[in-house]
């Protein structure tokens, strides 16, 4: 099993934007020390909680202060982009990366973000225009010159321009045909992931209840099924609530009690239950006595919380569960408020890495 981490990136409304960009950096840095082979990195633009709306730059500077770990936005918010401008922006990052970029596609889904840039996600027009602009962007790296779009959302070229003169479409990326692209999903059955599926790209699962997301591999299996492409579970990346402390008490002391109970109960919770989402967090064989989703009940069937032997058992546990999956994707957190928090936090990195990840190592998804 890989392990990677998955950053909104989430901080608290009171923080500081640098101070919140600052600790970002960090936390991807102690990621590429500790091993960890992959981050992908969020994208919003009117919500407080999650403030940063340009993941390329912090990508960007994130891989000048690493060495091997795979780093890439998780991802653009599509229907916010002209796909040519946005295609242009990702070959030159992958350059820069020298091929440690990685492409995620998002279709946006919060009402804040809809409305500032006029967007109806109501009646699903984020989503179509994802789809075109992920075609749009792929035909542009791949078609000769002379190949044109018009559809509903955007119109572009890949142009004859001016040869002699070198003025020439020249902007692919360095791996070829592209960075690997991945998807996020959060229905169950996924529209989204069966396209994935379909596509051949990299399936994630959002940090809900495993029970609820294991239909989302049966949404990807779907999709290349109907491509005729074969899939593997170890492509699977699973994103999850994790906490490891030498102690099962100190972990549950500084999750619950700390900035992952915070931010659930402040933002995370009540976000999903504007949409009646929180079937989404409900495991049905142990649904809450009161039908009322609380952090603790979140922590209690969906976070890997605890001694790194018990955060090895939820992880064999929800592996059996879902039926198997190959990358574990940490759910980050804001614990810079004190150095004590932030140092927990980084012990907590370090022993996932360095005592539970050896103890599922026999956990692949094949």
């Amino acid at each position: 099993m890989e392990l990677g981490l998955f950053t909104m990136p989430s901080h608290p409304p009171e923080r500081d934007l640098r101070e919140g960009w600052e600790w970002d950096l960090q936390v991807i840095e102690w990621a590429d020390q500790y091993g960890f082979a992959e981050a992908w990195i969020g994208e919003h633009h009117a919500a407080k909680w999650e403030p940063h709306p340009a993941p390329d730059l912090l990508t960007l500077e994130a891989l000048r202060r690493t060495e091997n770990i795979r780093i890439g936005p998780g991802g653009f918010l599509m229907p916010y982009y002209h796909p040519a401008e946005l295609a242009n922006r990702i070959s030159l990052l992958d350059h820069i990366s020298e091929g440690r970029l990685n492409f995620g596609v998002a279709a946006s889904g919060l009402p804040s973000d809809w409305e500032m840039f006029g967007v109806d996600g109501m009646a699903g027009e984020n989503r179509e225009m994802t789809q075109e602009s992920v075609e749009f962007i792929l035909n542009l790296w791949s078609q000769e010159p002379g190949w044109t779009h018009e559809g509903k959302h955007w119109k572009g070229s890949v142009p004859h321009g001016m040869p002699d003169m070198e003025l020439v479409h020249h902007l692919k990326p360095l791996q070829q045909p592209h960075p690997p692209i991945g998807v996020a999903g959060l229905n169950s059955p996924s529209p989204t992931l069966e396209m994935a599926g379909e596509k051949g790209w990299i399936p994630l699962s959002l940090n809900l209840n495993p029970q609820y997301v294991s239909g989302h591999w049966d949404s990807y299996e779907a999709g290349a099924r109907r491509a005729g492409r074969e899939v593997s579970r170890s492509d699977w990346r699973m994103v999850r609530e994790v906490f490891v402390a030498p102690t099962d008490e100190e972990a549950w002391e500084h999750s619950y009690g700390g900035m992952m109970g915070r931010m659930m109960t402040d933002y995370f919770i009540p976000l999903l239950g504007a949409f009646d989402f929180h079937q989404f967090l409900i495991d049905e064989r142990n649904p809450p006595a009161d039908g009322v989703v609380t952090v603790e009940y979140c922590a209690r069937n969906n976070w890997f919380v605890g001694s790194p032997e018990t955060v090895a058992a939820s992880i064999e546990k929800v592996y059996a569960d879902v039926g198997g999956f190959g990358h574990l994707l940490l759910f980050c957190f804001d614990y810079s408020e004190t150095p004590e928090s932030a140092e927990a936090w980084r012990q907590s990195m370090e022993l996932l890495a360095h005592d539970v990840m050896p103890r599922v190592a026999h956990l692949t998804g094949d």
